[in-house]
């Protein structure tokens, strides 16, 4: 398979807001889709998690009328982060998902600083590998989750806005997923997913606070934990066609969207 070369997206429909404590926030409103659709704005969004939300910011969330927050943070990272600020009349739904950046063991290492062992855990392309097999397991083995996800967005969870910690790794492959069932471009998912580079995007997980303060060489070994790359993405699509073959296949086979689920799933957030 060929790589997914990016495209400049189109323009938002409207400025994204500046929301202090919560970061990575947008809409996937307007992105094309093959058959010439855009992604309906309002009804689609993204972000990391809402635990540090202000009450501004708060009260901006409860401005945009929605129905449901998946949240795919587990219990440890509750435990670090917070639980999410109340929004009135939201459902919140907690999905627990598999964390690329995850691990007691690893996280201890960074912690303590022993720059030998996390040279060997990390360096020469490791970090990167570790988050592309990762990826690739995240496909795999949660088809559950997701089809959980998508088939709620189909019935009546809209609008909804995804979440985990950074808003990178298990929103953005959850965000990608349901743009795949809605017929978006590959290009327009890559790219949505690299916007999470962008620096007012890009976020601090208190637990690498060690890393932060510690020396050059450590924060470019953990570099790659914290980026959103194109490869990793790659990785997951790619496993989707190893795996079932197709798109269609994975979608039916493996999520269990029947074509009458994906007609209401593209009514729900597609324009006409």
């Amino acid at each position: 398979m060929t790589q997914s070369i990016p495209q400049p997206l189109p323009a938002r429909p409207e400025p994204e807001p500046e929301l202090i404590g919560v970061r990575n926030f947008r809409d996937v409103g307007g992105l094309p889709t093959i058959d010439g659709r855009r992604v309906r704005s309002g009804r689609l969004f993204r972000s990391g998690h809402l635990a540090h939300a202000t009450e501004t910011g708060a009260e901006f969330l409860g401005s945009l009328g929605l129905h449901t927050v998946f949240d795919f943070r587990s219990h440890a990272d509750h435990a670090v982060e917070g639980l999410d600020v109340a929004l009135p009349g939201v459902r919140n739904v907690n999905i627990p998902m598999s964390d690329p950046a995850d691990g007691r063991d690893f996280w201890k290492l960074v912690h303590e600083g022993d720059l030998a062992q996390l040279r060997e855990l990390l360096g020469d392309g490791k970090a990167a590998a570790r988050m592309t097999a990762s990826y690739r397991k995240i496909v795999r083995t949660r088809t559950a989750e997701h089809s959980r996800v998508v088939h709620a967005l189909a019935e009546d969870s809209v609008p909804a806005l995804m979440h985990c910690a950074a808003g990178k790794d298990r929103a953005g492959l959850s965000i990608a997923v349901t743009l795949l069932a809605l017929g978006v471009e590959r290009e327009a998912i890559v790219a949505d997913y690299l916007e999470s580079n962008a620096p007012h995007r890009r976020y601090r997980m208190r637990r690498a606070d060690a890393a932060d303060n510690g020396s050059p060489e450590v924060r470019e070994l953990l570099s790659p934990l914290f980026e959103a790359r194109a490869e990793y993405l790659d990785a997951a699509f790619e496993t989707i066609e190893g795996r079932w073959g197709a798109v269609d296949r994975y979608l039916g086979e493996g999520l269990g969207l029947t074509p009458e689920t994906l007609d209401r799933l593209r009514d729900r957030l597609l324009e006409p």
